[in-house]
């Protein structure tokens, strides 16, 4: 008879011997989060991975933040800040970073705005420049 088990102990079981699968997992939870900012879901899919990889205390130990600290932001319902978001993932073996969103175009730009060449500013604004004298 086939044993059976949640789609969650599935996912432990497979991201244990298979990292490779848990980072594209987090990675996918982190793009769908930017999208629907399900916290919740996006800590779940984090806490799945922490527990594959050797559970809290192991986690603990790797970033140097207490279990209890950790437990507590794996089950919050707020996103954690950045620099725990990092630690977390950087304990895990992956990392934040930028990538533009295909077929978008994100510029600081109201419609009155021209279009401007930023160099020849930013050139004169150096020129602009005194350094102090030395004494």
């Amino acid at each position: 008879m086939r044993k059976l088990r949640t789609w969650r102990a599935y996912l432990t079981e497979r991201f244990a011997t298979n990292p490779g699968a848990a980072i594209r997992y987090l990675k996918f939870s982190l793009e769908e989060y930017q999208v629907d900012g399900d916290t919740p879901l996006l800590l779940l899919a984090l806490h799945t991975v922490v527990e594959s990889q050797g559970g809290i205390s192991r986690l603990a130990k790797k970033t140097g933040i207490a279990p209890e600290i950790l437990s507590d932001i794996l089950s919050s319902d707020e996103a954690p800040r950045i620099d725990m978001l990092g630690a977390i993932l950087n304990a895990l073996g992956c990392q934040i970073s930028l990538e533009p969103i295909a077929d978008t175009d994100h510029r600081f730009e109201t419609e009155s705005e021209e279009k401007t060449d930023v160099e020849p500013a930013v050139q004169k604004g150096v020129e602009q420049v005194v350094e102090p004298p030395l004494s």
